[in-house]
Parts: C-alpha cells; structure tokens; sequence
C-alpha cells in the first residue's frame, strides 16, 4: 500500500565528508536479508553502511553513476536506523539502491541519459521507486542508461558510455548498462532497471548477475519515462534471486495513478516439488548467430534439468525471425509518439540557434537527441505514416499477435521456456557502434517476452573461454512471477 503523503527529500549538491562515518572497511555484502539481520541487531548502522556505498559509488570509475544522491541518501539512512529503533523497521531496511535515469524521484534530477532533459528535477516519485521507500530502501544515486533506454550496449548515452566491470575494454549491455554495472561492481546492492526488448536481462547476463522483467502491468510505469507505452516495464537487478524477489515483492502490485497496471492478480502457488516441463526453442539452438560455447553451456545446462528428473522437449517456433523486426516498428512508432512531447517550448531543451517556431521546433531535437534516438523518431514516424500505416504498424500488430498465442500455446503444454539470454558474451566497445542492425539483434532471444507480455529472468550459466560470464532465461506464464523465481533459484 502507497502512504497517505509522500514526502520529498531534496539533495544537497556539495560533497559531504564521509570520514567520520565510514566504519565498514572490512564489510561484504551478502543479501539483502541477511543486512536487514545485522541492522536490526545493532552490529551497524544503516548511516555508516550508506555512508559505505556512497564512497564506493562517488568513486565509480565506469560511468556509471550520473549523480550520487549523497545528501538525500545519509537523510534516509537516518530514518531508517530512526525504523529500527522504533521497531517499524521495513523489508528493505538499508537496502543500498541504485535506480536507472529514466525514473522520477522527487526533487532529483532525472534526465533519461539525454541532452534533451539535462538538468530536469523531477516533481514527483515513481510508484515503483516510492514503494521501496517505503520499505526502507536508500535511493543511492541515479545511474547511466542508453538515452531514452534505446540501445543494446549503453553507448547511446549523452554522457559517455558505461563501461563493463569485469572487462573495462567491453560493453555492460544496454539499456539498463549503468544499472548492472553498479550492482556487479559492488556500488549499491540492488538496482532498479527497465526492460523494453531486453534492457535488464541482456546486461546482466553480460556482466554476471541476476536481472528479471515482470509481467507487463504488474509493476506501476507511473514515473517511467516512456520510450514504448505498451512494452516498457520495471525491474530488478541483483546479486541473487532472493533478492531480486524481495525487491519485485515490495514494489508490484496494482496503482491508481497507472491505467495499465494490473488489478487483480490471479493466485498463483509454486509447483516447484513436482517434476517440471522445460521447453526450448529449436530455431535458437541452430541460430547461425549463438556463440558456440554459450550452445554447448545450454546443452549441459539442458541435460542437467533432464538428470534431475524434469522434462525437457524442443519446440518449433516459427517466429523467431520475425520478433526483432516487429519489435522495432511497434517501439520506434510508439517512440514516436512519446518523445513527440520534447519540442523546445514546453520544456526540456531549447536550442540557442532559434529564430521562430519551426527552426525551435527544428534545432531543439536536431540538438537535444542523440543520432539513435533520432534514427528511431524517424523510423517510427515513417511507419505510422499515411500511406505505410497498413503496411507496417498495423502487420506489426498481428505478428506480435501471432507471437503472443504461438508462446501461449507453448505454456499451455510447458511450465516455462528456457533459451540462452543472449547469442554471445560482452563485445568491445565501439565494435557495433556503426551498425545499428547489428544492435538490433541484440534482442533477438529476449524480445519475445516483451512481445508477448510474460515474466523473464536470467540467471548466470557460465564463463567462456575468455573468462567472460554468460546467461540462461527462463520465461513463464503470465503473473506466475512466484513459480519463475522458485525455479530460477534451482538453476
């Protein structure tokens, strides 16, 4: 349940000294649960375990904080030591929270990692950000994104790209790149994400670490910049299932203030007792494009799930080349449409070099957009135009139709599909810069749940030869969130 009365706390932009507060040197992160435990039990505080991350994320070296909500953070930290004394101490109480830069919080800048909303101080919180509030999470810091979430490695953004933490020469992933890195390389203890095609599981696969796309309309999109309305959807970001469930448990649920959120869930119990069904897609195992390791890693994984006595049976999906091409004139049209709102008079940025309406108009998203965001407005333009609307939004409607009873089908027989989370590990930066299709396919094993509306999450499945970590997906039914977390943990 959502409070009577938010309260804003706004940030102090000078650097704090966090000499006389720091006492954790030698502290190691565990789970989300287990800190709650030491909190409770006084063995420290939740300000020196804030002050803590603060240092670690003010001295982030991958781009990936934008900004470090110093101030705010040791204000919050204090309430909830305050909750712990008073024994009204929530779920998440000192939970270190990193959230992507296209979610509002109160008196914080946000900007969506763009040019064209720099120096913005949201009005409000985002529902998904004001329920773990409510619990006790400190909101740390707002991290790097692909400007607008668009992108697939995190070099999109208006401030330089994020780099990976295990491998600095490669990418994280994108969108959510800023977000992953933060949690894998130990700044906060759980993020918040958001997933279009791929944006939270993609990443972490790439960099090691658990990343998980709810149904659509189970978490709030109030207070998400909208890149695509009827695909976007929040998520978390984490070290472990658990604490990816625990953070998913405390923000979904049904709001007021967003018509697309689900109102009523229906009752789910996990099965996880029972021998299970695993389906695969056959069209990904003989994809020309997965990395032969990461098909041999699946195989094993495959062959593990059979020797521990569920069933496992490849399934034909005939869409899987179609899914990228569909997702793109659906998001890029309703991108489109979305971003029609930052025009250099309403507000945002407004180019210095403007003489009327149309040359503002004109120069203020010339200047203010990135080339990717750019490229998309047009695309999207272009397919909802007079003359192509037929042609290619409306048969993108019924393919996403098409791909949405074809995995229904499938659930129906199997409890979840399994497929690896991307086609291949983290790539150096820069080397698919040029080529935006190349990008494009990032999404090609990740996209059908988007399309579709299910409930992803990947998990670690192993390193390549390289060293370089490597995803496996499940996806499930609609709303049977419980039974895919049950089951993630397993693998």
């Amino acid at each position: 349940m959502l409070p009577k009365k938010r309260v804003a706390i706004n940030p102090i932009n000078s650097k704090i000294n966090l000499a006389q507060t720091i006492t954790l040197d030698n502290y190691t992160f565990r789970s989300l649960e287990e800190t709650r435990k030491e909190l409770l039990a006084g063995t420290m505080s939740a300000r020196s375990l804030c002050a803590h991350f603060i240092e670690k994320a003010q001295n982030d070296h991958l781009n990936a904080f934008l900004e470090v909500f110093s101030e705010s953070a040791l204000i919050q930290a204090d309430l909830v030591d305050d909750s712990i004394r008073n024994g009204t101490a929530g779920k998440l109480a000192g939970a270190i929270v990193a959230i992507k830069d296209n979610m509002c919080y109160a008196g914080h800048k946000v900007s969506a990692a763009s040019k064209m909303l720099e120096g913005f101080e949201s009005l409000y919180t985002a529902t998904a950000v004001q329920r773990l509030i409510d619990e006790g999470a400190i909101i740390i810091g707002r991290v790097n994104c692909d400007e607008f979430a668009m992108g697939s490695s995190n070099e999109n953004s208006a401030f330089g790209p994020v780099k990976n933490p295990l491998d600095e020469r490669l990418v994280p992933g994108g969108s959510s790149g800023g977000s992953v890195a933060a949690v894998a390389a130990g700044m906060c203890m759980v993020a918040l994400g958001s997933d279009t095609g791929g944006s939270i599981r993609q990443p972490a696969s790439f960099c090691g670490v658990v990343g998980m796309k709810p149904t659509y309309g189970r978490v709030s999109r109030y207070g998400l910049i909208a890149f695509a309305s009827s695909f976007d959807q929040i998520g978390p970001i984490a070290h472990s299932v658990q604490d990816a469930k625990l953070v998913y448990d405390c923000m979904a649920g049904p709001d007021k203030m967003d018509s697309t959120a689900a109102k009523e869930i229906p009752s789910t119990k996990t099965n996880a007792s029972k021998p299970l069904k695993f389906a695969y897609l056959k069209e990904v195992m003989s994809s020309p494009g997965l990395h032969p390791e990461i098909r041999d890693q699946f195989q094993a994984k495959l062959d593990e799930i059979r020797s521990n006595g569920h069933e496992v049976e490849g399934v034909s999906f005939p869409y899987l080349d179609h899914m990228v091409p569909c997702y793109y004139v659906l998001t890029t049209a309703e991108a489109s449409s979305n971003l029609g709102r930052y025009d250099g008079v309403h507000y945002g940025y407004r180019s210095e070099h403007s003489e009327d309406i149309p040359s503002t108009y004109f120069n203020s998203r010339s200047e203010g957009f990135g080339p990717e965001v750019q490229r998309r407005i047009m695309l999207g333009t272009f397919v909802l135009s007079t003359g192509y609307y037929d042609a290619y939004y409306s048969k993108g409607q019924k393919v996403r139709r098409l791909i949405k009873d074809a995995t229904d089908a499938i659930l129906k027989d199997a409890d979840f599909i399994i497929s690896p989370t991307t086609p291949h590990p983290a790539f150096p930066i820069g080397e698919k810069a040029s080529d935006p299709i190349a990008l494009y396919l990032e999404d090609i094993f990740t996209v059908q749940a988007n399309l579709a509306g299910n409930p992803a999450i990947t998990v670690p499945l192993g390193k390549t030869s390289e060293n370089l970590p490597t995803g496996v997906q499940l996806m499930g039914r609609q709303f049977d969130e419980a039974n895919l977390f049950s089951i993630a943990q397993g693998l």
